[in-house]
């Protein structure tokens, strides 16, 4: 990741300015952001399976402690991105290594792309109006940085293999 990342100071106020009332409550925003991820992907739903359970529709599986905590988890990433933004470089090991867990587990890099549409959906349904073009283009940005760090995991992986 290049030095400033690629963020303005004001696409850096943007979004943590969105992400403030979000981060309340990421488990109920969380839902939002995976349902929607599920509309979009149904593929997706086997890859999530937990001692060997395999999920028939994503509400068994969006309803499972589980999943409910990997849910927790994915909050937290986008938590701990928001809050390096001036310094996103500082996370680029971990996202590697999370993109590498990633890869193991059967995702597909071009699953990110409806990752991202389902987040900046989960904002837009909590802000309304309030999310409005500045801020939709932020959080792509940072999400694209975020994606290419974790998708860096995965060409390290296929040197590996």
């Amino acid at each position: 990741m290049e030095s400033g990342d690629g963020l303005g100071s004001a696409e850096q106020q943007l979004i943590r300015e969105s992400w403030r009332g979000v981060s309340g409550s990421p488990l109920e925003h969380g839902l939002v952001l995976f349902t929607r991820l599920f509309d979009l992907e149904p593929d997706l739903l086997p890859l999530f399976q937990y001692n060997c359970k395999k999920f028939s529709t994503p509400q068994e599986c969006l309803s499972s402690p589980e999943f409910l905590e990997h849910i927790r988890k994915v909050m937290l990433v986008i938590d701990a991105a928001v809050t390096h933004l001036e310094n996103l470089h500082c996370l680029e090991e971990y996202l590697g290594n999370l993109g590498k867990k990633h890869q193991a587990v059967g995702v597909k890099v071009e699953s990110f792309s409806a990752v991202g549409e389902s987040l900046l959906y989960m904002l837009e349904k909590y802000h309304g109006p309030a999310f409005n073009l500045n801020t939709r283009k932020a959080w792509t940005k940072l999400y694209s940085i975020v994606v290419k760090a974790m998708s860096s995991g995965w060409a390290v992986s296929r040197t590996v293999e």
